[in-house]
């Protein structure tokens, strides 16, 4: 389990700053397999043999989500999930959204 993992995602209520590169860059190694988007979300698709195993990860990442009061925007389509997350009060990334980020990392994918 990644620290990120293990850390609690605070809630956002806007007036924090956004994450600068510099921030980003020291984040991102311990999510690696996301993508940052033009320094404003994070991204990964996840891939599945059928439409089953595809929804019940995103039933998983619909309770980490609710735990953490941080929800990723999420598209499913047969043996294919897109997550994309950011901190919408300040349009951009927190420190949060890599946290959360590293929880969906952990999510079984059976």
């Amino acid at each position: 389990m990644s620290d990120l993992a293990n850390k609690r995602c605070i809630p956002c209520s806007g007036g924090i700053p956004k994450l600068e590169k510099d921030q980003i860059d020291r984040l991102h190694p311990q999510v690696p397999d996301w993508e940052v988007i033009l320094g404003h979300h994070l991204r990964r698709v996840f891939t599945f043999d059928d439409f089953v195993g595809a929804l019940a990860f995103v039933n998983r990442i619909g309770e980490v989500a609710e735990a953490e009061n941080h929800h990723p925007n999420i598209s499913l389509t047969w043996g294919r999930v897109e997550v994309e997350i950011w901190t919408h009060k300040i349009d951009g990334l927190a420190e949060g959204d890599f946290i959360l980020a590293a929880k969906v990392d952990e999510l079984p994918r059976d």
